[in-house]
């Protein structure tokens, strides 16, 4: 195993991949420090190299720029890597916002732990935690899915996934496809409060706090424009337990507890977990099977 020491010695002799948070519309936003990373490293991977040699120029920052995108992402990272390998410093940008995130730069990035390779990351914006923050929306627990795939099965999978989802849930959205997203969700969620949000930081910042009934609404006559960032409410622990009440309610009691005891569990066990399902005591449950056993009798 590899001390400390040596590891040190690597670093020193190996080069290291800065992860350069850049504006996500505010050019205000771009930190001294990412500014001083990126005019020293000896080379800088972008997403897009025309569109970050205008935000490199405002800077005055002419370090030499190599493309690094979602279809070279495998075998551009090996030939970085060999070059950080010889000693280079590398910097790794995105078009907007912090690299690695729902980005082909998670991939240079684990492929650089494989290698032994430093990284090291320079925060700042973040277009997910920028729109949670101003969503008024629960900011403890959150998920986040990025864009939607273009995958049917996959998307559908996802969704899915998301209809019992607690945490509140942050989402991306192109234009072109945001009222189909909004319909998708729709009827996969029900209605749920959701914070719409684009443009962010910039001048022309818009939030839009409604619910899906009203986004769908919206959008029926407005036309979407810039990408969105949508954050929606999680399920809440009452609507849960209401649903599952609802399941239930034209199950009969025993049939429900027979079901748990078919699946292995002992009769204590199945009445507790009928309960639970039903949002009542166990004391409940035994009340109602004897009823159930009473009218049988009769």
């Amino acid at each position: 195993m590899e001390t400390t020491a040596e590891r040190e010695k690597r670093y020193t002799e190996e080069g290291t991949l800065y992860l350069c948070a850049t504006p996500i519309g505010n050019l205000g936003d771009m930190s001294p420090r990412i500014r001083e990373t990126l005019s020293e490293v000896d080379l800088i991977a972008a997403e897009d190299t025309r569109n970050s040699r205008k935000l490199l120029n405002h800077f005055e920052i002419h370090t030499p720029m190599t493309s690094y995108h979602e279809y070279n992402k495998t075998e551009k990272a090996y030939d970085l890597i060999a070059q950080m390998k010889r000693g280079k410093s590398i910097a790794l940008i995105t078009d907007a916002g912090t690299p690695a995130i729902s980005d082909p730069g998670e991939v240079l990035v684990a492929l650089c732990h494989e290698a032994g390779i430093r990284v090291t990351s320079l925060p700042g914006p973040a277009a997910c935690i920028t729109a949670l923050t101003l969503s008024g929306l629960s900011t403890r627990r959150f998920v986040f899915e990025g864009f939607l795939p273009d995958d049917k099965k996959e998307r559908r999978e996802i969704l899915e996934d998301l209809r019992t989802e607690k945490r509140t849930i942050i989402l991306y959205a192109a234009p072109h496809d945001l009222c189909r997203i909004l319909q998708l969700l729709s009827d996969t969620l029900g209605n749920r409060r959701i914070t719409l949000c684009r443009e962010l930081t910039k001048k022309f910042e818009t939030v839009i706090p409604t619910d899906l009934a009203g986004a769908m609404e919206r959008y029926e006559t407005e036309q979407p424009r810039g990408e969105y960032v949508l954050v929606i409410e999680g399920k809440s622990p009452r609507q849960i337990r209401e649903e599952q009440t609802a399941a239930y309610d034209g199950m009969d009691i025993s049939e429900h507890v027979k079901s748990y005891e078919r699946r292995g569990m002992d009769r204590k066990e199945a009445m507790k977990q009928a309960a639970r399902d039903r949002g009542i005591s166990k004391r409940d449950v035994y009340r109602m099977l004897l009823e159930d056993d009473e009218s049988a009798e009769k």
